[in-house]
């Protein structure tokens, strides 16, 4: 058995492109970019090096994504891998693209932090709302029991299983 999971997180590299099938399939294809920091021989210093990754999305859903997808977009994006080769003018090319299972929005259209959905359109940062509690009546406050030393365990690191 092998395991096809990606995730990356980057930001879009241009705007989505939509297309559709003959078949009448929405095909939603676009850019990442995803940092990778390697030493600098010369250097000595850390530096962020770029990794461009095609992704493409299929259905309904990739229509509705497109609208609100810009470059320079910050997205997080979970998928598989998928292979595709074809030839063009007699030469054999090859590609390796992430199909998009799932992509959350990582930032605003207006460049803001990440948050839900708003009616103008975007997104921006939600309060966080506090859980409804009900009124208790007051307690007693407990009475002040000392606290006995644990017992010493015959368990050491060694005996845990994960």
């Amino acid at each position: 058995m092998s395991i096809n999971r990606v995730n990356i997180t980057g930001n879009l590299t241009r705007d989505p492109e939509l297309r559709s099938t003959q078949g009448g399939t929405q095909v939603l294809h676009l850019g990442v970019a995803v940092n990778d920091r390697r030493r600098n021989p010369q250097t000595g210093n850390w530096e962020d090096y770029p990794n461009f990754i095609d992704c493409v999305m299929f259905g309904t859903r990739a229509e509705a994504i497109q609208r609100y997808l810009t470059k320079g977009t910050k997205v997080a994006i979970e998928g598989r891998l998928r292979y595709s080769s074809w030839e063009r003018d007699g030469q054999k090319r090859s590609k390796i693209e992430v199909v998009i299972g799932e992509i959350e929005f990582m930032s605003s259209r207006q460049g803001g932090n990440a948050g839900g959905y708003q009616q103008q359109g975007g997104y921006a940062p939600q309060t966080p709302q506090a859980p409804y509690q009900a009124p208790q009546a007051p307690q007693p406050a407990p009475a002040t029991v000392p606290v006995a030393a644990p017992p010493a365990a015959d368990v050491y690191d060694a005996d845990i299983p994960f």
